[in-house]
C-alpha cells in the first residue's frame, strides 16, 4: 500500500487500489469503515455489511437517481436509466414492467445462444497453448449475447467493448468522452428502436415472440405504460448494454483467475462439474465486481459520520462481501460454502434485476471452459490487469493451456 490516507483521501481510481482493493478494505473495516474524499463533491465509501444495508433500505434519504460517481456534480439529472436511477414508488412500478423478460422461465431460454457463443470461442482457442482468458473468452460471452439479445449481430459486441471501456473505466475522470461515448451509444440505441419499429410494421399480423429481442419487448410494454415513451426505451436499453456486459464478464474472469492461481480448486470441479453453480456463488462473493453509489437527499450520516446533501455514498459491496461480522472465513474462496447470501447483485429494492441471466452465463461459460480445458494455469511470471473504476474486473488474465 502506498503512503495515501485511504481513510480521509480514498480514492478507487487510485493503481494501488485497482491492484488488491481488498488490502484496502481490511484495513479501513478496522479502524476507519467509513471512508472519505473530497473528490467528485465529496464521496463517503461505507466497507461494512451493516452500513450497506442501512442506506440501501432508506431511498429517501440516499437515492439512486445518480449511482456511478464521477466528475459531474450530483445536482445534475444525468442520464435516467429505468429503473435503476429512479426510487420507489416509481422504480417499483418499472422494475415491475420489466420482470417478465428477466424472470427464470424466460431467462432460460437463452441458454442454447449462450452454449453457442462459448462453443465458438473455445474452438477459435482449440491447438493453442495460450491465451488470454479476459479478451479471448471472458468478456466475448456477455457482450455476444447481449448483441443477440438486442436484436443485433454477434460481432456488435465488439463495438459494446469499447464503448463499456470508454464509458465505465475512463468516462469517470474524463468528462467530455463520458459525454462522447453517451451520446453514441444513445444515438446508436435510437436507431435501433426506429428500426426494429419499423419491421413490425412491415409484419403486420404476425405474432411478436417478446422473449427473444428485449427492443420488441419493452415495444410491447409502452404500449401499455405511457412512462416507457422512447426517450425511456433507449435509456433502458442503455442500461441493458452496460450493467448487462461489463459486470459479468468480470465474473467470469475472475473465475478463470482464480482457478489458474488455486489448481486444487480446478481440479476439483472438474471432477464434480455439479458444484459449478455454488463455486459461482462463492466466486461472486469473493471477487464481487461492482460498487454503486447513492447520493444523499438530505444532511444526514451513516454509522455516526454526517454526510451533507449532495455527496456521493459509495457502497462497496466488495468490502460488504468479505465483512467478518457477515460471512465466516470471509476472505477465504470457499468453492463449496453452503450458505451464501452475498451482496454481489446489490441489496433491498435495486437487486439486480438480471441476476438470473448472469448466472446462466457464468455457469455455462464456466462448465463448458473446464470441459474443454481441464488443464490450465495462470502463465508464469505474468501479471493480471484489472479495470479500474466501480465495476473492478480483470482485463488481462494470461493463462497456459493443457
Amino acid at each position: 500500500m502506498t503512503a495515501r490516507d485511504w481513510a480521509r483521501d480514498f480514492d478507487h481510481l487510485d493503481p494501488t487500489f485497482v491492484e488488491d482493493p481488498y488490502a484496502v478494505y481490511e484495513s479501513l473495516r478496522g479502524h476507519c469503515p467509513v471512508a472519505h474524499t473530497d473528490q467528485y463533491g465529496g464521496v463517503h465509501v461505507l466497507t461494512l455489511w451493516a452500513d450497506i444495508y442501512e442506506v440501501v433500505h432508506y431511498p429517501a434519504r440516499f437515492s439512486s437517481r445518480r449511482t456511478i460517481v464521477n466528475a459531474v456534480p450530483t445536482s445534475h439529472p444525468g442520464l435516467p436509466l429505468p429503473p435503476l436511477n429512479f426510487d420507489p414508488p416509481i422504480h417499483t412500478e418499472l422494475r415491475r414492467a420489466m420482470l417478465p423478460f428477466f424472470n427464470p422461465h424466460n431467462t432460460a431460454r437463452w441458454a442454447p445462444e449462450i452454449e453457442a457463443i462459448c462453443t465458438r470461442r473455445l474452438d477459435a482457442l482449440a491447438g493453442r497453448n495460450t491465451c488470454d482468458g479476459a479478451s479471448d473468452y471472458a468478456q466475448a460471452v456477455p457482450s455476444e449475447i447481449t448483441a443477440i439479445m438486442l436484436g443485433v449481430d454477434a460481432a456488435e459486441g465488439d463495438r459494446f467493448r469499447h464503448w463499456i471501456h470508454d464509458l465505465i473505466e475512463v468516462g469517470p475522470g474524463d468528462v467530455d468522452l463520458l459525454r462522447r461515448t453517451t451520446r453514441a451509444m444513445t444515438d446508436y440505441l435510437a436507431d435501433l428502436l426506429e428500426r426494429t419499429r419499423s419491421a413490425r410494421a412491415d409484419r403486420p399480423g404476425t405474432t411478436v415472440d417478446p422473449g427473444r429481442n428485449i427492443v420488441e419487448f419493452l415495444l410491447d410494454v409502452a404500449g401499455n405504460d405511457d412512462r416507457f415513451d422512447d426517450t425511456a426505451i433507449v435509456n433502458t436499453l442503455f442500461l441493458v448494454l452496460i450493467a448487462g456486459i461489463d459486470t459479468t464478464w468480470s465474473a467470469i474472469g475472475f473465475a478463470l483467475e482464480h482457478l489458474g492461481r488455486n489448481p486444487d480448486d480446478r481440479r476439483r470441479l472438474v471432477a464434480e462439474p455439479g458444484l459449478v453453480p455454488t463455486a459461482t456463488e462463492e466466486f461472486l462473493r469473493a471477487y464481487a465486481p461492482v460498487s454503486m453509489a447513492r447520493v444523499a437527499e438530505i444532511d444526514t450520516e451513516v454509522a455516526g459520520c454526517p454526510v451533507r446533501a449532495g455527496e456521493w455514498v459509495l457502497m462497496a459491496f466488495p468490502a460488504a462481501n468479505r465483512d467478518p461480522a457477515a460471512f465466516e472465513r470471509a476472505d477465504e474462496v470457499l468453492i463449496d460454502r453452503a450458505e451464501n447470501r452475498h451482496a454481489t447483485f446489490a441489496l433491498g429494492v435495486h437487486r439486480c434485476i438480471g441476476s438470473n441471466l448472469a448466472r446462466l452465463e457464468i455457469n455455462i461459460a464456466l462448465a463448458r471452459w473446464l470441459e474443454r480445458f481441464p488443464e490450465f494455469r495462470l502463465a508464469e511470471g505474468a501479471s493480471v490487469s484489472y479495470a479500474a473504476g466501480q465495476v473492478r474486473g480483470p482485463r488481462r488474465v494470461p493463462l497456459v493451456l493443457g
